[in-house]
């Protein structure tokens, strides 16, 4: 047969090289990544044949066969599941077809550190790839259930790969390595050894559905013959993983230790999770479920291509992968298996859509997910702020998304407010700490906090100490327009509409001062509505300043300068809102500006002054100048006439 060469893609053969060459320590999780393959081979063999009646394949014995040669220094993991046509393994195995592999790449190149890099490492499922941490070459056999000929794939890892086809082969696919030599310091053990291997298959893959077999080892000879393990017998056989489903075992026969390696079978990745959740559902319709909370974001968390959702099973058959139905997008980093006893095996991710059951299952996970972290933030801080920090943005989206459960994410949601300058605050304990008589949960969004704790709105407020949150989250210009409580406290923003935080008897003390200065400034604020007409709607007053001269905001429901951004960055296109200039009467700039017009000083040189008035105020919310090289300009020039 025609024996091709073919070069890895590009990505793949930088993976093949930080592999092997990395500062990776735990080699042993090879043999569970090749045994994961073939289980997911086999579960897919069984659907496929309950499925396709035509499909001719026998399905009485699924298993996976574990083969050592230790003259040849060979280990087989050998399968009989749906295998692979040749067009399969030049996609799956000449390619990394997984979102964020080029962001993986850039940022384990740019961590200097070897403990950071470790765990760079282990946010990627590498799979097949860390076969050759172990072999110096791996050859890979295999033909697809329902055809004859076969595909011989065979890489020594350096870039390049064969493959031909071939007339015979067994249904399913055997994956050979051909291993390096031992090497302790390296910690690359001799995987020659049957009870090395058996223990790796009892820590990690125990759970594995399906029958993990390996020859019997026979008891062990006389030392004089120089022999330390048993002679074995070919032709005897035994199972060396329990095949216990995780999820249909009660949660106090489970050892966290099996959650773990569970975790890490489902989700490629090699820390332990954060949180664990199991639960079982009785009643009109039944269903298990087994959810991890990862302990780190993935890296295409924020990615459009991401692949989200859960396994599901029915009855224990394997149905998908990645079910989007059961998980709703806000929590697509949760992982895990949902086992349900009524479902149709015949589902498709359209129909699974409709369905009521899984609709009801896709509530009562979300409620049970939700609640577990409430939990976490009143059980566990530690765990609770691990969670916030790696996954909060996330959530945050189910405020937009998810009315029926969005007090549950209000009451699991921190923010950073004035109260503490390092921790995060939650809702309810903003709410707990609020004045009396205070009606509002303050809050000011922006770009980053340095910026907006020194903006001219925060001066009254911390003037009269009153708590305010720092929202620097892209997401929180949108969930704080379409969230109008928590607790029945309403969110009001500071830079939005009139502020007054007097009390009712410091109105009345001020009544009369009040009404003194909307006379003396009437024909100032006129004048520079005028004479600002095509940037602002208004000039007026402010009682939210006490330091600075001037600050803009927004009316009551207006869009913010930062959304109108995000929308424009989107490619929506929005009508530009003008906002509203507020002055403090009481700073000198402002009252020498009204003396000046009272006395009918040069009004281009005044209209100069209001001019740098706006601009400095947009200057001091992080905001941007629509012209800068005229503003300083204009800057310059007044600068130059005070000296």
């Amino acid at each position: 047969m025609t024996t091709e060469t073919l070069e890895f893609q590009a990505e793949a053969r930088q993976l093949l090289h930080l592999m092997v060459h990395s500062i990776y320590s735990n080699k042993d999780t090879f043999l569970r990544e090749l045994i994961s393959n073939a289980s997911d081979a086999l579960d897919k063999l069984r659907l496929q044949a309950l499925l396709d009646k035509d499909l001719q394949v026998d399905t009485s014995d699924l298993h996976i066969d574990i083969e050592i040669d230790a003259d040849q220094r060979t280990l087989a993991i050998r399968d009989n599941g749906i295998g692979m046509s040749r067009d399969d393994v030049v996609n799956l195995v000449g390619t990394i077809a997984k979102s964020g592999t080029a962001e993986f790449l850039r940022k384990l190149k740019d961590t200097k550190d070897a403990a950071a890099s470790k765990d760079l490492i282990g946010q990627f499922g590498v799979g097949f790839y860390s076969s050759f941490m172990v072999a110096d070459k791996v050859t890979l056999l295999t033909r697809k259930a329902g055809e004859e000929r076969a595909t011989r794939w065979e890489s020594t890892g350096e870039g390049t790969y064969t493959i031909e086809e071939v007339d015979e082969a067994p249904q399913g696919t055997t994956v050979t390595l051909h291993l390096k030599p031992a090497d302790e310091e390296d910690q690359l053990f001799d995987y020659t050894k049957p009870w090395k291997v058996r223990q790796l298959i009892k820590q990690h893959s125990d759970f594995i559905a399906w029958p993990i077999r390996m020859p019997v080892a026979q008891p062990p000879v006389t030392e004089t013959e120089g022999e330390t393990e048993g002679e074995v017998t070919a032709s005897a056989t035994e199972t060396v993983n329990s095949m216990k489903a995780l999820w249909a075992r009660p949660k106090d026969e489970v050892e966290k230790a099996e959650y773990h390696e569970f975790y890490k079978h489902v989700s490629h990745d090699w820390t332990d999770p954060l949180d664990i959740i199991h639960l079982r559902a009785e009643g009109t319709f039944e269903y298990q479920a087994l959810l991890f909370i990862p302990s780190h974001a993935p890296l295409d968390l924020f990615s459009r291509e991401a692949k989200r959702g859960v396994q599901l099973y029915v009855k224990r058959v394997f149905i998908m992968d990645d079910c989007e139905p059961l998980v709703p997008e806000y929590l697509r980093f949760v992982k895990g298996v949902v086992d349900a006893q009524d479902l149709s095996l015949n589902v498709s991710r359209e129909t699974l859509q409709q369905d009521r059951q899984v609709q009801l299952m896709r509530r009562r996970l979300v409620k049970k997910v939700l609640s577990s972290v409430k939990d976490l933030l009143t059980s566990d801080t530690d765990r609770y702020d691990t969670f916030w920090r790696e996954f909060g943005r996330a959530v945050k989206e189910g405020l937009l998304s998810d009315v029926d459960n969005r007090d549950a994410i209000l009451e699991i949601t921190s923010v950073a407010s004035t109260h503490d300058a390092e921790k995060l605050t939650t809702l309810r304990q903003y709410v707990e700490r609020m004045k009396d008589g205070q009606e509002h949960v303050y809050y000011v969004t922006g770009e980053s906090r340095s910026v907006i704790e020194n903006s001219p709105h925060m001066e009254a407020f911390r003037a009269k100490g009153y708590e305010v949150l720092l929202l620097t989250d892209p997401i929180d210009e949108l969930w704080v327009e379409s969230v109008p409580e928590f607790d029945g406290k309403r969110f009001q923003s500071i830079a939005k509409g009139q502020v007054d935080l007097d009390t009712e008897e410091e109105k009345k003390a001020a009544e009369a001062e009040r009404e003194q200065r909307k006379e003396e400034f009437a024909d100032l604020l006129s004048w520079m509505t005028t004479t600002l007409q095509d940037d602002v709607k208004e000039v007026r007053l402010s009682s939210r300043l006490t330091s600075s001269p001037s600050c803009v905001v927004s009316d009551e429901h207006d869009v913010t300068p930062t959304l109108e951004k995000m929308y424009r960055a989107m490619g929506q296109e929005v009508p530009r809102i003008k906002r509203i200039l507020e002055l403090n009467p009481t700073h000198p700039l402002v009252t020498g500006l009204r003396a000046a017009r009272a006395e009918g000083k040069d009004d281009a040189t005044l209209a100069q002054t209001a001019e740098l008035l706006y601009g400095m105020a947009l200057l001091a919310e992080g905001g941007e100048l629509s012209d800068p090289a005229r503003f300083i300009r204009v800057l310059s020039e007044r600068l130059t006439t005070a000296l």
